[in-house]
């Protein structure tokens, strides 16, 4: 059995749509239930009234004898006067051969069908009661009886009516029936609508207060809270506290281990310095190198720290504006132009020093390989998951990269080309960093004929 999926997995589309189905369900049991009930009453009446119109006739023909003078009158239902009416009443005399037949001036010299020759069986008191084709070619529902009255004779008396004006009724109570429970229907399902909005507000609001500390501009959710929402809010506040404690014993524990590693290696470089020769030579050479991937590896841990954080955000827009002009004064001198900039609401969700080093990185490779000019662009995108990505785009005029190269440009320590300065970590820190924070680094080729690189990284 499958098993049933509710739109988007929405806890207030289960709510809506589970009261919904139950709500309906009820209403038309009810309302069947209801049409069943006033079509079992209707027919009572119906049947109840022909009986009364049966004894009047059974005790007119017991005083009166076979010329039953006065049954019509008695009945004083003018509907048995007019032709075909669908009202009928019928007298038959059985004990006699010639089978005489009294009948309403409505039956206008047709017959009713007889139920004891349709084999209906008779009731206590000898009472038949059934529906057949009337002469009409209508249902009519008949009741009749044998009544002995004596040396007068023996007769069937039988009363006729259609149950048109029975189902009418009935059908016109149905249609009142759907109308008032789709009135009603309508007024559950806004009242349920109502009650799962204000039911599932406290959620909401609790959504509101995390998209707060994930902007930085909080540090733990506030308000009050609903009982059975109170304890998630309060484990939430601890558990952003433990991620800052964490956060912090990261950060001083990498501290402490960058000071006591650098200066011992400190110390082997300027020995080895100190004592000219080939081993000399080969411990500065690799004491050099150590440090240089030491430092690189503490920031790689100290950037994974603060990728972890919960509610820092910093402003695009003034860290790209401080990065241009600055690398536009390192490299004016060359005659290379840095231009371009971030909208001034983009927020980057990580810290101020992570976003320079990404930014400062990819601007200073573009710088070193440009003729002419480097621009920046940013701009805020939604994945289709709803997640909101802050897109950078640095294009520079340069000699460009070939595709089968673009891989190998953010491979830790890779040059593409001795003759630029650098130690070749530039772009793999930028693309670690951009892993760490969630998002991505891809080069591409330029419309202005250099390279393209596109950064995505979590913001707002």
């Amino acid at each position: 059995m499958r098993r049933l999926e509710f739109p988007a997995r929405s806890i207030a589309a289960r709510l809506f749509l589970t009261a919904a189905a139950l709500s309906s369900a009820v209403l038309m049991l009810a309302g069947l239930a209801l049409t069943e009930y006033y079509r079992r009453t209707a027919e009572d009446v119906f049947e109840q009234r022909l009986g009364v119109y049966l004894r009047a006739i059974v005790a007119d023909v017991s005083e009166s004898g076979e010329e039953g003078r006065s049954g019509p009158g008695q009945l004083g239902d003018p509907q048995f006067e007019l032709a075909r009416s669908g009202w009928y009443w019928q007298i038959t005399r059985l004990d006699s051969e010639a089978h005489e037949i009294k009948a309403s001036r409505s039956l206008f010299a047709a017959r009713l069908p007889k139920l004891s020759d349709l084999g209906v069986p008779a009731e206590v008191g000898g009472v038949r009661r059934g529906v057949a084709l009337g002469p009409d070619g209508r249902m009519l529902r008949i009741v009749e009886r044998v009544i002995d009255v004596g040396d007068i004779g023996v007769y069937l008396v039988q009363v006729a009516a259609t149950t048109e004006e029975t189902e009418h009724q009935i059908a016109r109570f149905r249609l009142s029936l759907i109308i008032a429970f789709s009135l009603l229907a309508i007024a559950l399902a806004l009242a349920t609508a109502f009650q799962v909005r204000f039911g599932l507000r406290p959620l909401r609001l609790l959504q509101r207060e995390l998209s707060v500390i994930r902007r930085g501009e909080r540090q733990r959710i506030d308000g009050s809270y609903p009982s059975e929402v109170a304890p998630l809010a309060e484990e939430l506040n601890l558990l952003i506290s433990a991620n800052r404690d964490i956060v912090e014993r990261s950060r001083t524990q990498v501290g402490n281990l960058a000071h006591a590693l650098k200066t011992p290696l400190s110390v082997i470089v300027n020995e080895a310095d100190a004592a000219p020769g080939p081993l000399a030579e080969k411990v500065g050479e690799q004491a050099t190198l150590m440090r240089d991937r030491l430092s690189f590896y503490l920031e790689r841990a100290r950037a994974a720290a603060r990728a972890g954080a919960i509610g820092a955000t910093t402003p695009a827009a003034p860290v790209v504006d401080a990065l241009l002009r600055t690398f536009g004064k390192i490299y004016g001198e060359r005659g290379v132009v840095f231009s371009g900039g971030a909208p001034p609401d983009l927020r980057f969700l990580g810290e101020r020093q992570d976003l320079e080093e990404i930014i400062g990185n990819l601007l200073d490779n573009a710088g070193k390989w440009a003729a002419k000019e480097v621009r920046l662009t940013a701009a805020l995108e939604h994945t289709a998951t709803g997640r909101s990505l802050l897109a950078f785009t640095i294009d520079d005029d340069g000699p460009g990269l070939a595709a089968d190269l673009r891989e190998a440009a953010v491979r830790r320590g890779q040059r593409l080309d001795e003759t630029k300065p650098g130690s070749g970590l530039g772009l793999s820190i930028v693309a670690d960093l951009a892993a760490d924070y969630g998002g991505s680094l891809r080069f591409a080729a330029s419309p202005g004929g250099g390279l393209r690189a596109e950064v995505r990284l979590p913001g707002l």
